[in-house]
């Protein structure tokens, strides 16, 4: 499988889930500035919405969406439980989180990133973003991780995209139980070699 990805961005979710189900895999370094490969090819002739992640299956099917990638890989490993069954409660609560994280806290950070947006907008913007994150931080009360005490594919995602508050100069530090977590994730071996393969860290 190859996994087209850019660094730091929400690619770095799947691409922590590979390492964490154990998936053998390469890893494509896509550019979401220049939209150019490192060998040269234009990305868009691979994925016409020229971002990131894309995954390419050995039959040469591409699969685009961190969370339906995220949970396709988890389901190619069932012993990993990196998501719960198929048809289950259970898994439709973590379609849920993820629904939440891509789409209050994924797309929330959106206008922040952009230079384009007015100041105005982006200090309304940061402060939904920061109530969500409130709410992250409660929904972690008394968890080890998103869905529990297990690690699950929501919680790469998450790690990933509160990983953007730094650059973003949104401060979270008031909410320990988000901190907790990311201090958690961190230390995780499936995480630091997605980190590591990424020049993060």
């Amino acid at each position: 499988m190859k996994l087209y990805y850019s660094k730091g961005a929400c690619s770095l979710s799947p691409h922590i889930v590979m390492h964490e189900a154990g998936l053998e895999h390469t890893a494509i370094l896509a550019s979401t500035k220049t939209h150019l490969l490192e060998d040269g090819t234009d990305y868009y002739t691979i994925n016409p919405l020229g971002y990131v992640p894309l995954l390419e299956l050995v039959d040469g099917t591409r699969l685009t969406e961190g969370p339906a990638i995220v949970q396709y890989l988890a389901d190619l490993v069932p012993e990993k439980h990196l998501a719960p069954a198929n048809g289950t409660i259970e898994r439709y609560k973590l379609q849920a989180r993820l629904n939440f994280i891509g789409t209050e806290l994924h797309k929330g950070s959106s206008p922040l990133f952009s230079p384009a947006t007015p100041a105005e907008y982006k200090a309304i913007a940061a402060e939904k973003l920061l109530s969500r994150y409130a709410y992250v931080d409660k929904m972690l009360a008394g968890k080890n991780y998103v869905m529990g005490d297990h690690f699950t594919v929501a919680d790469a995602y998450l790690f990933t995209v509160s990983n953007w508050t730094a650059p973003l100069k949104l401060d979270i530090s008031g909410l320990a139980n988000l901190a907790a977590f990311r201090a958690r994730m961190a230390a995780r071996p499936g995480v630091q070699a997605a980190m590591k393969a990424e020049g993060l860290i």
